[in-house]
C-alpha cells in the first residue's frame, strides 16, 4: 500500500490517511490497515515502537474519515508526542459539511462524550460521567442557501467520534454520516449521495519531539470534498 507522505525523518512521519482505512489492526481487519502500511513503509523496527498493536500510533482518524495524521518511529518521538497530545498543544483542524446552518456562526460546542447507553457502537453526549470535550467551530460557507453548510472545526479535546457526536448533537450532523444521522434521502444530490462522512482532517501542527521544530503541515480539502463543494456551488475562495 503506497503512503502519501508530507515529511518523513529518523524519527517521525507525517502521511495523508485516505478515507476507507483502518488504522489499527481488528478482529475484522487484520490486514490492510495503516499500521500495517507503515511497518511495510518504515520497516520491522516500527513494530517495537509503542507495542504491537499500537506500533508507532500516538492518535488516530475513524476510517473513513480523510486527513493528516502523525507516527513515531523511535521511542523518543512517541513520548514526546504522546505528551504533545495529552497538553493538548498540537494543532488539529477539520473540514466538515454538515446539514443546516449553525448559529451562532462562530461557536464552541462543550459536552461529555461516553459510550451510548442505547447503542454501544456509538458514543454520545451525556449528562453525567463520561470525559470533557470542547468543539469549536466557524462557519465558512452556505450551501444551497440553508441546507448545508462547509464548517471549519478546531478540538480542545480529542475523545471517540468527538466531532461527529458534538455536531449531530447540536443539530448539525455530517453529511454522509449514517451513524449519527448524517443521511438525507430527501436532499438534493450530491450531497444526498455523499458515499461517507464529509470530515477532513486538513491541518495539522505540532513541535518536533527531538529538534524542538514547529512544524505544521496544511493541503487543501481532500479531494471528493472538493468535488462535493464544487457541485454544491460553494466558490473555491471559500473552500
Amino acid at each position: 500500500m503506497a503512503l502519501a507522505v508530507l515529511y518523513e525523518d529518523e524519527h517521525l512521519i507525517v502521511i495523508d490517511k485516505p478515507p476507507g482505512l483502518v488504522v489499527h489492526p481488528a478482529p475484522g481487519n487484520p490486514e490492510g490497515t495503516l499500521v500495517n502500511a507503515l511497518i511495510a513503509h518504515c520497516g520491522p523496527s516500527l513494530a517495537g515502537i509503542g507495542g504491537e498493536r499500537r506500533p508507532g500510533i500516538v492518535h488516530r482518524l475513524d476510517k473513513d474519515t480523510s486527513g493528516l495524521m502523525v507516527a513515531a518511529k523511535t521511542e523518543l518521538a512517541l513520548t514526546g508526542l504522546a505528551r504533545q497530545f495529552a497538553a493538548r498543544t498540537v494543532l488539529r483542524a477539520y473540514k466538515a459539511v454538515v446539514w443546516g446552518v449553525p448559529s451562532p456562526p462562530i461557536g464552541a460546542i462543550s459536552g461529555n462524550i461516553a459510550r451510548s447507553a442505547r447503542n454501544r457502537k456509538k458514543m454520545a453526549v451525556v449528562k453525567s460521567g463520561g470525559k470533557p470535550a470542547r468543539t469549536r467551530y466557524r462557519l465558512e460557507a452556505r450551501i444551497m442557501d440553508t441546507v448545508a453548510s462547509l464548517l471549519d472545526c478546531r478540538l480542545d479535546t480529542g475523545r471517540t467520534h468527538q466531532i461527529r457526536v458534538h455536531l449531530a448533537h447540536a443539530g448539525h450532523s455530517l453529511v454522509g454520516d449514517p451513524t449519527y444521522g448524517g443521511k438525507r434521502t430527501s436532499a438534493p444530490a450530491p450531497l444526498r449521495d455523499f458515499p461517507r462522512q464529509a470530515l477532513d482532517a486538513y491541518q495539522l501542527g505540532f513541535t518536533h519531539p527531538t529538534t524542538g521544530r514547529e512544524l505544521q503541515f496544511n493541503r487543501g480539502v481532500y479531494s471528493d470534498i472538493k468535488e462535493l463543494l464544487d457541485l454544491s456551488g460553494v466558490p473555491k475562495s471559500k473552500q
